[in-house]
C-alpha cells in the first residue's frame, strides 16, 4: 500500500493527512495550532508541522508529500537562509498605503491587471515588500531571497528529509537555490504573470528597489522538489488552489470557502484580468486558471458573534435558526478586520436596524451569519459567471445554520460536500499525482441545500455597507 501526505499550513493551524494513493482512503491525520496575529515567525509553522506529523504517526511509510499554505505572506531570508523578520501574513493590512502607491505608479488598476492579472491590495506580497523597503530599510537590505509560506515549508522539508524524523527540528536551512514554488501560489505575489508564466522582476524592482532571489516555479505534475531522502516532494500550492483539487472542482463550478478568509473562485481555461481589482486572476494547480474573489471576514465573524452572545459556535447556529430570515431588519456589516472586497482596509464592522425587538441573541446570531454570507454573495457576483454548481466548503460550512441560510442569501441551491480537510486533501492529491500521473479518487456526493431566496437580506446589506472602493489606508 503506497501512501502520500498532504499538508495544510493555514493561518490558524497545520493539518496533515495521510492517504492511500490508489483509493484516496484516509489512513491517519494530525493537527497543531499556529500562534495568532498578522505577523508570525516561520519557525512556528515548522514546529507546528513537526507536531502534526508526529500526531499523524510519522512519515516513514510515506512515498510523497505536498504542502499547501496560506497565500500572499512575505517571508524574507538573508544570504544564509535565516529569517530576516517575522513574516507578514495575508491579513496584515499595514501595507494598504503601499498598495495604493504601487497602483498609481504603474498608471492605474488596468495596467496591473494586464501585467499580472490582479490589482494589488494590502494582502499581496509585492505591497508588503514596498512597506518593508520604506519602513524597515535595514531589513530590506538584508533580504537575499523572498518566498511564500508554502515555499518556505517545502524548502525546509527539502533540507530535512535526509535526516531521521526526530532530527528535523534541528535541521539547518538548506541552500537558497532549493527554493521552489508553483504557478498557483506565485500568482498571488503581484510579480508573477499567470498569462505569460513568468516573473515580472521589473515590477518587483520598482516596488522593492532590488530583485532578491525568487523561488523557481515548478510545473503542476512533472516536477518534483530536489531534496534528500527517499520521499518525493511535490511543488505544493496555495490553499485555495489545493482546496479546488481536494473538493474535485471542475470547469463550471464555483467554490465558496468559509475559513479565516472567505473566498469564491471558479475553474477557468483562460486567464482573467479584472481592472476593477475585485477579481484576482490567479493560476490554479493543474495548468488552468482560478479567478478568485476574497473577503477578509468569514468564519471569524461567527467567532466574534459567539463571544458577544456568550455561547459556543454550535449554540450560535441554533440561535440563528430561531430568528426569521432577514433577522427582522437587523443587519450586520462584518468588516471586523477592514475588508479586501470591497477594498476598505481601515473599515470597521457596524450593526443597523437595532430595536428593542431585534436586541436578542438570536437576531444578532442570524444577522452575523447573514452578513458574512452577503459578503460572499457579493464575491460570487463579482466573478460574473453563471455556475453550474456552487460548492460550500471550509470550517464555517460545517455549521448547519450556514448551510441552511446560504441559499436564502445566494438565491440558489448550494452543495455542501461532506466535512473534510479539503486543502490538505488537495495537497495529498497533488502528491499522488506526482507519483502516478493520474489520480482516480472517488468522492462522496455533496448534500444539496435549498431554500426560498430572500432578496431583502442583500438589499438591506447593500444599503448599509460602504460603497466606495477606498484605496487609501
Amino acid at each position: 500500500m503506497t501512501l502520500v501526505a498532504g499538508v495544510d499550513s493555514s493561518t490558524q493551524s497545520c493539518k496533515v493527512v495521510i492517504r492511500e494513493v490508489s483509493t484516496g482512503r484516509l489512513v491517519r491525520q494530525g493537527r497543531a495550532a499556529h500562534p495568532g496575529g498578522t505577523e508570525v515567525h516561520p519557525a512556528h509553522w515548522w514546529a507546528a508541522l513537526l507536531r502534526a506529523v508526529e500526531e499523524a504517526g510519522g512519515l516513514d511509510d510515506v512515498a510523497a508529500i505536498s504542502v499547501a499554505g496560506q497565500q500572499h505572506g512575505m517571508v524574507c531570508l538573508d544570504e544564509s537562509g535565516h529569517v530576516v523578520r517575522d513574516a507578514l501574513l495575508w491579513n496584515d493590512t499595514r501595507s494598504a498605503g503601499a498598495a495604493a502607491d504601487l497602483v498609481a505608479e504603474l498608471g492605474g488598476p488596468t495596467a496591473w491587471a494586464e501585467a499580472v492579472g490582479s490589482v494589488p491590495v494590502a494582502s499581496f506580497t509585492v505591497t508588503k515588500l514596498r512597506w518593508l523597503a520604506e519602513h524597515e530599510p535595514d531589513n530590506a537590505r538584508r533580504t537575499a531571497a523572498v518566498c511564500l509560506p508554502h515555499d518556505w515549508l517545502t524548502w525546509r522539508l527539502a533540507g530535512a528529509l535526509a535526516l531521521p524524523f526526530p532530527s528535523w527540528a534541528d535541521a539547518p536551512p538548506p541552500p537558497l537555490d532549493l527554493l521552489v514554488t508553483d504557478r498557483g501560489d506565485a500568482s498571488g505575489t503581484g510579480y508573477w504573470s499567470p498569462a505569460t508564466g513568468a516573473y515580472r522582476t521589473d515590477l518587483l524592482k520598482s516596488a522593492f528597489g532590488a530583485v532578491p532571489l525568487l523561488p523557481r516555479v515548478l510545473g503542476p505534475v512533472a516536477d518534483a522538489v530536489s531534496g534528500g531522502g527517499p520521499m518525493r516532494i511535490a511543488p505544493g500550492t496555495g490553499d485555495n488552489m489545493a482546496a479546488a483539487l481536494g473538493v474535485g472542482a471542475r470547469p463550471g463550478d464555483v467554490v465558496v470557502s468559509i475559513g479565516t478568509s472567505g473566498t469564491a473562485f471558479a475553474i477557468s481555461d483562460t486567464p482573467t484580468a479584472d481592472p476593477s481589482g475585485a477579481v484576482a486572476g490567479f493560476a490554479d494547480a493543474t495548468g488552468r486558471f482560478l479567478p478568485l474573489v476574497c473577503t477578509l471576514n468569514a468564519a471569524r465573524v461567527m467567532d466574534a458573534a459567539a463571544r458577544l452572545t456568550g455561547v459556543d459556535l454550535d449554540r450560535l447556529g441554533e440561535l440563528a435558526l430561531q430568528a426569521p430570515p432577514g433577522a427582522d431588519g437587523l443587519t450586520l456589516v462584518p468588516y471586523l478586520e477592514g475588508e479586501r472586497t470591497p477594498n476598505l482596509p481601515a473599515a470597521t464592522g457596524s450593526v443597523h436596524g437595532l430595536t428593542l425587538a431585534t436586541a436578542t441573541p438570536a437576531h444578532l446570531a442570524r444577522a452575523a451569519i447573514e452578513g458574512m454570507l452577503c459578503g460572499l454573495a457579493d464575491a460570487l457576483d463579482a466573478l460574473a459567471v453563471t455556475p453550474e454548481r456552487v460548492l460550500l466548503i471550509g470550517g464555517g460550512a460545517r455549521s448547519e445554520a450556514v448551510r441552511r441560510i446560504a441559499p436564502t442569501v445566494f438565491g440558489r441551491p448550494v452543495l455542501a460536500p461532506p466535512p473534510g480537510e479539503y486543502v490538505a486533501d488537495g495537497a495529498a492529491y497533488q502528491a499522488a499525482w506526482l507519483l502516478d500521473g493520474e489520480v482516480h479518487w472517488s468522492s462522496r456526493s455533496p448534500a444539496v441545500h435549498e431554500a426560498d431566496p430572500v432578496p431583502a437580506i442583500r438589499a438591506r446589506y447593500a444599503a448599509t455597507r460602504p460603497h466606495i472602493l477606498d484605496r487609501t489606508p
